[in-house]
């Protein structure tokens, strides 16, 4: 069963600030959930993370959380498959973007981007490979050292981590970004799929295969 998005984003960030402020006595290692939310027209959504060929005739967006399990399975098995016979093979273009259901979410979108887009994919595959070390017993402040501990394992320096991990503008620019194109989707759940502008809930290899071969006309 997917992980069920809240129906009203705004309230849930909020919430899920608070509630982390709480957790840890008012002070967080990283910016808050709560703080990065943002109603300023003028903040410039993040970036979409691209893999595969540009011009690929399929374009696969997937919207997932870094602290949804059935995330983590999908980056385990499914898109290893899918990268290797579909991305590689430049069938398919494959957009990453984030869903922030919590603080912890927040966190590790911030340390995976923060080395840039070219470790990007590389620290996704950390992030959703080792969930549950990183998670650990849900201290914000473990989860900080151990999102820390991957980015050291991809050439980042603490002090790098930090100046990542304080940004403000950073952080209101990759919430408004979940905003904007969650909503726009109409997305309910993580993880969620559009392929060619057609939206799709979790599926096994076998059956993301086949759509995508039908598309394609294979």
């Amino acid at each position: 069963m997917n992980r069920i998005l809240p129906i009203l984003i705004a309230a849930v960030i909020a919430i899920g600030g608070a509630f982390y402020m709480t957790q840890n006595n008012g002070s967080l290692p990283g910016v808050s959930v709560a703080e990065a939310q943002s109603n300023d027209a003028a903040v410039e959504p993040a970036a979409d993370m691209v893999l595969g060929d540009e011009n690929a005739p399929v374009t696969v967006i997937e919207y997932a959380s870094f602290t949804c399990p059935h995330c983590a399975n999908f980056h385990k098995d499914t898109f290893k498959k899918l990268k290797q016979n579909y991305i590689d093979t430049g069938k398919v273009k494959f957009i990453h973007r984030e869903v922030y259901f919590d603080q912890f979410g927040l966190w590790a979108g911030m340390i995976s981007r923060c080395g840039g887009d070219t470790r990007y994919f590389g620290l996704i595959d950390l992030v959703y490979g080792g969930q549950k070390d990183w998670i650990a017993d849900g201290s914000p402040t473990t989860i900080v050292a151990n999102l820390k501990k991957l980015g050291r394992t991809a050439g980042m320096t603490d002090e790098q981590m930090d100046v990542c991990l304080q940004d403000e503008d950073s952080a209101r620019s990759l919430v408004a970004a979940y905003q904007q194109n969650a909503g726009a989707d109409e997305i309910t759940g993580t993880p969620s799929f559009i392929i060619d502008g057609t939206k799709y809930s979790n599926m096994n290899y076998s059956e993301f295969a086949a759509i995508l071969d039908e598309k394609l006309g294979s």
